[in-house]
């Protein structure tokens, strides 16, 4: 199995920045989607952005031109960089990997949370 490990969540300001790390072990050959999904209090789970092994990109619109997300050369590890941070970015972050032709993996989540 693949087991994900986030951190570098916390609180920051509006305006601000953070960068979620999550860090992958297990069998982790075969990756070829990495992401992050993020659910704020009372809110379903919406995905954030993803990155696919041959590099493309995708995020949710509420983030595009903010967020960044990247990764090692799916080794190991998959970064969410988030600048200019909003209120409404406040929620639990999830790092999500999917091997290939296999089922997903959820990390267990970390907490951001952008002041008023």
């Amino acid at each position: 199995q693949v087991r994900l490990v986030e951190s570098g969540g916390g609180l920051v300001q509006p305006g601000g920045s953070l960068r979620l790390s999550c860090a992958a072990s297990g069998s982790i050959f075969s990756i070829n989607t990495m992401g992050w999904y993020r659910q704020a209090p009372g809110k379903e789970r919406k995905l954030v952005a993803t990155i696919t092994s041959d590099g493309t990109t995708n995020y949710a619109d509420a983030v595009k031109g903010r967020f960044t997300i990247s990764s090692d050369n799916f080794k190991n590890t998959v970064y969410l960089q988030m600048n200019s941070l909003k209120p409404e970015d406040t929620a639990v972050y999830y790092c999500y990997v999917r091997r290939l032709g296999r089922s997903g993996t959820w990390g267990q989540g970390t907490q951001v949370t952008v002041s008023s």
